[in-house]
């Protein structure tokens, strides 16, 4: 009789899961390969050489050379401030922490859209700095550093968001327990935080790339639309769409669909050798001494350097 019960739980359990398998295959076919596929279609819908002819337009090379430049000028400025504002949040307890991590949290509550019009009040012409900064000589909207600000404000709380929860539960032993022996505040994060965030790290500074490539609100509203000056790649695709110049929008469309492949497969890849590590690390430690089994490894690690670490 109980074997049947688990006979009939089992196969229920077995229907289910293909029944939500099926499902997700279904919507990841629906709105996610058929656009995809949808996108590189009608890119080459006249064949290769409207592809390439529609990616070496000036204005094209203008648009991914300005995204690119934007993208790295972005990600090390969000680099910095992550790592620093998750480091405070995770290994300190200070007044206004509860605000800070608010703060880090806004742009995604804010729409970008309304994110770059305070920028335009801030810094446009009409703003409130935007007499001085006219008096100077100095462009921030309608020019590069408005779109590089827009982007850093829509895409920080990627790197500073990946890595609070990891530090939290990581603690602050080992660092403290660096410090016992020895070693600085910037060697500790040197051979202690950063290796045990890299992967983390690696893995926001991809999410926070990909947002700021693809960014379109914040950079629409402060870029002014200036063809071949400070349209980035998105703002293109709808200039061309909005032309009728469906082939050549789709093209640069497609670019960036190859790039946001392209994140995805080093995101694989990161996420891959993670889990090689963590199964190495944990291969190591069942194989080793019982005794030594109750020390933690990082701890192990500080031990090993504690010599490197006074120097």
């Amino acid at each position: 009789m109980m074997h049947v019960i688990r006979s009939s739980g089992a196969q229920e359990r077995a229907w289910v899961r293909r029944l939500l398998i099926g499902v997700a295959l279904a919507f990841m076919l629906l709105f996610l390969v058929l656009p995809l596929a949808a996108v590189f279609a009608e890119a080459l819908r006249k064949g290769w050489s409207a592809y390439g002819q529609a990616l070496q337009e000036p204005e094209a090379w203008s648009a991914i050379r300005l995204t690119l430049i934007v993208a790295a000028i972005a990600v090390p400025l969000n680099l910095v401030f992550g790592v620093a504002a998750a480091w405070a949040v995770a290994k300190f307890e200070f007044r206004g922490k509860a605000i800070l991590i608010t703060l880090i949290d806004l742009p995604f509550s804010v729409s970008p859209v309304v994110a770059g019009l305070v920028y335009v009040l801030v810094f446009g012409a009409q703003g409130w700095l935007g007499p001085w900064l006219a008096a100077h000589d100095i462009k921030v909207i309608f020019a590069i550093p408005g779109i590089v600000l827009a982007t850093v404000f829509v895409t920080f709380p990627f790197i500073a968001r990946e890595l609070i929860p990891l530090m939290q539960a990581q603690g602050s032993e080992e660092e403290q327990a660096a410090m016992v022996l020895g070693a600085t505040g910037w060697q500790t994060f040197w051979r202690v935080t950063l290796p045990n965030i890299k992967w983390g790290l690696l893995y926001g500074v991809i999410l926070c790339n990909a947002r700021a490539m693809g960014e379109f609100g914040a950079v629409s509203v402060v870029s002014g639309h200036i063809r071949g000056q400070t349209n980035t790649m998105p703002l293109h695709v709808e200039i061309l769409y909005n032309e009728y110049q469906s082939v050549a929008a789709f093209a640069v469309a497609s670019l960036l669909a190859l790039l946001a492949l392209l994140t995805l497969v080093i995101k694989t890849v990161v996420q891959w050798r993670h889990a090689r590590e963590l199964q190495a690390l944990a291969a190591a430690q069942s194989s080793s001494h019982p005794a030594a089994q109750s020390k933690d490894w990082a701890a192990t690690l500080i031990i090993t350097t504690a010599g490197p670490l006074r120097a």
